[in-house]
């Protein structure tokens, strides 16, 4: 099967990153490549989608990565996965688990599951600030992308179940398959879980998770993960500090410790970004000169800088997403230029920092329990299937109120550009259609 032909399955299936990016995966399929890297760090507290993922599928994993590695004409593959993880599942370093297939374990370290930061952990490669993985012939998948690589092309399946962790201040944490767009009260309702007043709901882990509203939000593509906590914890008392507020606090109380940028895994590498700088920028000069802020473009949203960093309580992080936007907004990013080269710090391996003391600090340790899995499906009579699950265009509704859908039809096409369809997740009737979504009800 010629490259050509995988990415049109891959595009018409609908799979995009599984891991929380959500870029449609036949767009990184590209001539250059050596290595294909399979992501299953899973480098946020409390979480275990991709652990039970490769527990429960291991072989089917592998099938992908074969079919990736076939179409490409790539030699190597490596299953990166936590040293410790690794032991409880059987598995060794550099064991073969195919032809040209092999475990690479790495250190429990946050934020490894970083694919620039894990690149260069498992091979030695650094990808050039604002450079693509590609430029270093690597492709990086997550574990479950790859599994819906393999059902793709051998079952001609689309994406239409979602692997998903249920944890934190639950008296049992679940791991469970669910269809895509199903209700996230009714994914709780389910397995008896409730969230309790004065507690909030993460949609990720609790770093880069998002806090979402479980009687009103749905499960999308790229949720990975349902963490419920207190909302007194530093983990979400840092994210529901606003920008302004963030911004006060450093033009009053920074003490120019730079410190957050010293323990920043993206400056670790030697990119050059500079937290205790961007801090100080402030948004209006930020929206008048851009270019003050252009290495904004470079950082991985892990907030080592905020939560672990800062003594004084200020999150670098939550203004540089406001920056983010900016740029986005005015097309730029920070990009080096040909010929520049970059130098890991050092010290980077002692400064690197290990995830039980990130628990720690997060307030999130004492809730980290082994999951249940549940084998068996969940059900949902009713889901909501959103237009944008992924990255670029969203995708375009080809059906309308009234009509009868069955499990793996087409319910929207792709848009035009970088785009993926979405198909419906149960049986049932179309009951509501608009440029953002569709609800089909059973």
């Amino acid at each position: 099967m010629p490259e050509l032909k995988l990415k049109s399955i891959l595009q018409k299936c609908g799979v995009v990153g599984a891991g929380g990016a959500g870029f449609p995966s036949y767009g990184k399929l590209t001539d250059g490549a050596d290595l294909l890297v399979i992501n299953c760090i899973e480098c946020e507290p409390l979480m275990y989608t991709d652990y039970e993922l490769v527990r429960e599928k291991l072989p089917e994993i592998v099938q992908g990565a074969q079919l990736v590695m076939e179409h490409t004409n790539i030699k190597r593959a490596v299953v990166a996965i936590k040293a410790y993880r690794a032991m409880t599942l059987g598995l060794a370093d550099s064991q073969e688990l195919a032809p040209g297939i092999c475990v690479k374990t790495v250190p429990n370290i946050y934020p490894m599951g970083d694919e620039i930061n894990l690149i260069y952990q498992v091979t030695g490669r650094l990808i050039k600030p604002g450079n693509l993985p590609i430029s270093q012939g690597v492709i990086v998948y997550n574990a479950e992308t790859v599994y819906n690589i393999r059902n793709a092309v051998h079952e001609n399946m689309p994406v239409i179940t979602k692997w998903l962790t249920i944890g934190g201040d639950i008296p049992e944490a679940y791991t469970v398959k669910v269809p895509v767009g199903m209700r996230i009260s009714d994914v709780l309702k389910a397995i008896n879980v409730t969230v309790p007043k004065n507690y909030v709901m993460f949609d990720g882990g609790p770093s880069m998770g998002i806090i979402k509203n479980p009687a009103s939000d749905v499960v999308v593509k790229t949720t990975k993960a349902l963490i419920i906590v207190p909302d007194n914890i530093p983990a979400v008392v840092q994210k529901q500090r606003t920008v302004e507020q963030n911004l006060r606090l450093a033009a009053s109380t920074c003490c120019s410790c730079t410190r957050c940028t010293d323990l920043c895994p993206r400056h670790l590498l030697g990119y050059p970004l500079e937290p205790h700088k961007l801090i100080r920028a402030g948004l209006y000069p930020a929206q008048e000169t851009p270019e003050l802020i252009r290495t904004a473009s470079l950082c991985c949203s892990c907030d080592i800088c905020g939560t672990f960093s800062c003594c004084q309580g200020i999150s670098p992080m939550m203004v540089i997403k406001e920056y983010k936007k900016i740029l986005a907004e005015k097309g730029m990013k920070y990009v080096a230029a040909p010929g520049q080269e970059f130098t890991p710090a050092e010290n980077r391996d002692s400064c690197m920092l290990v995830s039980q003391k990130w628990k720690e600090v997060l307030g999130v340790a004492k809730f980290d329990k082994h999951p249940t899995y549940i084998p068996k499906d969940l059900t949902a009579d009713k889901v909501e299937i959103r237009m944008r699950q992924h990255i670029g265009v969203p995708s375009v509704p080809c059906v309308a109120v009234g009509d009868k859908v069955t499990v793996g039809d087409m319910i929207a096409t792709a848009g035009p550009g970088l785009s993926v369809p979405q198909y419906a997740s149960i049986t049932g009737s179309i009951t509501f259609v608009d440029e953002n979504r569709i609800i089909i009800e059973a």
